[in-house]
């Protein structure tokens, strides 16, 4: 190694000092800011000299190997009284703590020990583990004393412990940045436009800056995007890159990428580097009937003490997709899903959903800052990261979930639920929401003020369920866990409400309501997410205009914005704009003849598969009511609401080469993006809608918000996302270079100026509009 290899004390500990079960049973914790603020109630009962978060290092060296740095920071040093503190935050009685966990705790305090004995030249130290119960803030003292000689031998302990793992993994850095570094394009040629996307990619994570890449769909934008990165990766050097997609034929595209880049697996050609897809838990489980510990699950009973071998076995694979992860897991006898966390941190490449970096308890994000890693971020079909951030920072308060967990719960916590079931009737009343409403039709209400006294009480409701369940385990039921969860979720996004988020009231009945925190502005979110990567990709065929993603995704300052120029011609997709309908809400009943007579031309005119786009269900069976009385011999296929997959795949399937159809679908659903039909499985797409969100409370107040941060609620609101859906709908039409089709779009909205400013450039709408 011409280079030491650094690692966290809390990672080297993690991989020396855990033994025994996997154990995930409801255990009520503190939450990240109760821990933080436990450790600042700790250090402010010191004394004046106490040193609080006190930096550490130190070099391990042994023949053959360059050396291991080990770094962290020691929760406090009382220098007075010579002892050295690890303080850990819990609920409930310390004897209920697994020994793994306190191993775990004293391995930590005393690797930081030996640190400060060698900085500090001590010739011995007081340990002492700080257990802090945050209910009472009651401090558990447990110390003992210690050499520095005997501390420096449990240090070269873990080190050694580590040591063979550590150079494998310089090794394995090595190689795989020497293979990076003469990667090569694996095809002969770039296709039109995939080079110019390759190089501003590569130039972005060169300089460390976000880019803002709009390139059409046909092009391979995952592998124009994947190889520059790889490319540049040794040069930065990136420690992991994080492919990043909305849904799962993303991942899919995304590891077929990456197998054409690192050649074959049972070759020796193959480039030496790790692949990791990342998948969800319960998509993962082996035993979904099980609960997660080792009294009840075989695959985490033992699991600590089968995961070197495990860990080991995968690493030495390299291609880690879903079914090689658990088919390693199984070997061992150990949980796949869990592998794959572990094995997160030693991927070169992670592939998986944008949660794993962009949500409040983003996994990818987690390691990326407890391990300094340089990141790079690759975020495919980044038009939808608006929306799917919204959720991400949104909670909901259910007054029927709140009820069963009422129902559920023991008489000790009697006072609290009541307390919180008399906040929801003043809800109700300061909203005017007492009257139920009629069934079947819920009341909307926005409050103008967050409910302080609910979300106290829904804080108050948390706290007691937590220290109850953490004297009486035995009580903790699903429902009780459920509405601590909830209650829990929605009082810390309560503490970060501000004018990025909004609070409404939605009741469906007696007994049934709904108080939501809806994130409006997720920028002030994922901000920091994109300050922690090194560098930042989000590609997507819709990413205009850039200043709505740059505002909406707070977006470094110095983001780049790049179009690439579409390999299609307009010869290729004849656009036709209907001015003579019009599809407002108002005009909707009006507006079904002339819709089906489009439809019916268009498919006289030229037989083949159709797609028509509506903006609701409702709109969707009236027209398609009225195209099957008008012309029963078209065959004609439907959506239908809450289609399961079976469905859709049947639908999908309709679309073969050579047939004749057409399909009903609504705008911004299953088969509005995503879907592939090349050639003549697809020839043509009608849109009967702008794709506008309703006009409703919500948006209206969204709108408001957005206007008083930005300035352009309308836009923001309204007209952006609504024309996002509709390019993303056109674009099923034409896949490939050989692709013709037709895009009928009817509405007279249209043709105004704004609305085709939003419009892909190389469509031509002049030419080919009716009147």
């Amino acid at each position: 190694m011409s280079a030491t290899y650094r690692v966290a004390v809390r990672a080297l500990c993690d991989f020396t000092a855990r033994e025994g079960d996997l154990d995930h049973r409801f255990t009520p914790a503190p939450s990240a800011r109760e821990g933080m603020e436990g450790h600042t109630l700790v250090a402010s009962r010191r004394g004046d000299d106490y040193l609080a978060e006190l930096s550490l290092s130190g070099v391990y060296e042994e023949d053959g190997f360059a050396g291991l740095t080990v770094t962290g920071r020691a929760d406090g040093f009382d220098p007075t009284a010579n002892r050295l503190e690890e303080v850990k935050t819990h609920r409930g009685r310390l004897e209920r703590m697994a020994d793994n966990q306190r191993a775990l705790h004293w391995a930590q305090v005393k690797v930081y020990g030996a640190l400060l004995c060698a900085e500090r030249r001590l010739e011995r130290v007081t340990l002492s583990l700080v257990y802090l119960e945050i209910a009472s803030g009651k401090e558990t003292l447990i110390s003992q004393d210690a050499t520095a000689d005997e501390l420096q031998a449990f240090f070269a302990e873990q080190c050694q412990r580590f040591l063979a793992w550590a150079q494998q993994e310089a090794d394995h850095r090595q190689r795989r940045d020497s293979a990076l570094q003469c990667l090569r394009f694996p095809h002969a040629s770039f296709r039109p436009g995939q080079r110019e996307l390759a190089e501003d990619v590569y130039k972005a994570t060169r300089t460390g800056r976000c880019l803002l890449a709009q390139a059409p769909t046909g092009i391979g934008k995952t592998l124009a995007t994947l190889f520059p990165m790889l490319t540049a990766m040794p040069r930065q050097p990136l420690d992991r890159i994080a492919f990043l997609t909305m849904k799962t034929p993303g991942r899919r595209l995304a590891l077929d990428a990456l197998a054409t880049l690192r050649g074959r697996r049972d070759t020796v050609e193959a480039q030496p580097l790790r692949v990791l897809e990342l998948v969800a838990r319960d998509k993962a489980c082996e035993y979904p009937d099980r609960a997660c510990h080792g009294e009840s699950c075989p695959l985490a009973a033992g699991f600590y003490d089968r995961l070197p071998a495990a860990r080991e076995a995968a690493v030495a694979q390299q291609w880690l997709d879903r079914d090689a992860l658990r088919d390693v897991a199984l070997a061992h006898d150990v949980c796949p899903y869990y592998l794959g966390q572990e094995l997160a941190r030693w991927a070169d490449v992670i592939v998986g959903d944008v949660n794993h970096w962009f949500d409040s308890h983003a996994l990818l994000h987690g390691l990326a800052q407890a391990n300094d890693w340089r990141t790079g971020v690759l975020v495919d079909e980044a038009h939808n990261l608006v929306e799917r951030a919204r959720g991400m920072y949104s909670a909901e308060l259910d007054q029927q979930r709140f009820n069963r967990g009422r129902r559920a719960a023991p008489k000790a916590l009697a006072r609290p639920l009541e307390r919180l079931a008399r906040q929801w009737q003043a809800v109700f009343k300061e909203a005017g929401a007492e009257e139920a409403g009629e069934p079947g039709k819920p009341t909307y209400h926005l409050l103008t003020t967050l409910p302080d006294k609910l979300v106290s009480a829904a804080q108050q409701v948390g706290a007691a369920i937590t220290d109850h369940l953490g004297e009486h385990p035995e009580d903790a039921s699903l429902e009780l866990q459920a509405l601590l969860f909830e209650a829990l979720a929605f009082c810390r996004l309560a503490e970060r409400f501000g004018e990025h988020s909004l609070c409404d009231l939605t009741r469906y009945g007696r007994g049934r309501a709904v108080l939501g925190l809806r994130n409006l502005i997720p920028a002030d979110f994922l901000a920091p997410r994109f300050h922690t990567a090194r560098s930042s990709v989000l590609f997507s065929a819709t990413l205009s205009p850039a200043h709505y993603y740059r505002d909406l995704l707070g977006l470094p300052d110095n983001t780049v914005w790049r179009e690439v120029a579409s390999p299609f011609a307009a010869r290729q997709l004849e656009v036709h704009i209907r001015r003579d309908i019009s599809t407002r809400f108002r005009d909707r009943d009006a507006s079904i003849e002339p819709i089906v007579a489009t439809l019916a031309a268009q498919y006289q005119r030229r037989p083949g598969h159709y797609l028509a786009f509506f903006s609701s269900f409702a709109y969707l069976e009236a027209a398609l009511m009225r195209f099957r009385e008008v012309h029963p011999a078209v065959p004609v296929f439907s959506q239908t609401r809450g289609m399961p997959e079976a469905q859709r795949e049947a639908f999908l399937a309709r679309f073969t080469p050579g047939g004749k159809g057409i399909g009903f679908a609504v705008l911004g659903g299953a088969f509005a993006e995503g879907i592939d039909l090349p050639g003549d499985r697809l020839i043509g797409a009608f849109v009967a809608t702008l794709g506008l969100p309703p006009f409703n409370d919500f948006n209206e107040a969204l709108k408001a918000r957005l206007t008083a941060r930005f300035g352009q609620g309308d836009d923001y609101a309204y007209r952006i996302p609504g024309m996002i859906k509709v390019v993303q709908a056109a674009g099923r039409v034409i896949r490939s270079p050989d692709d013709e089709g037709v895009v009928v779009l009817m509405d007279d909205r249209f043709a105004q100026t704004g609305v085709r400013a939003l419009l892909p450039s190389w469509w031509q709408l002049g030419s080919h509009a009716s009147r």
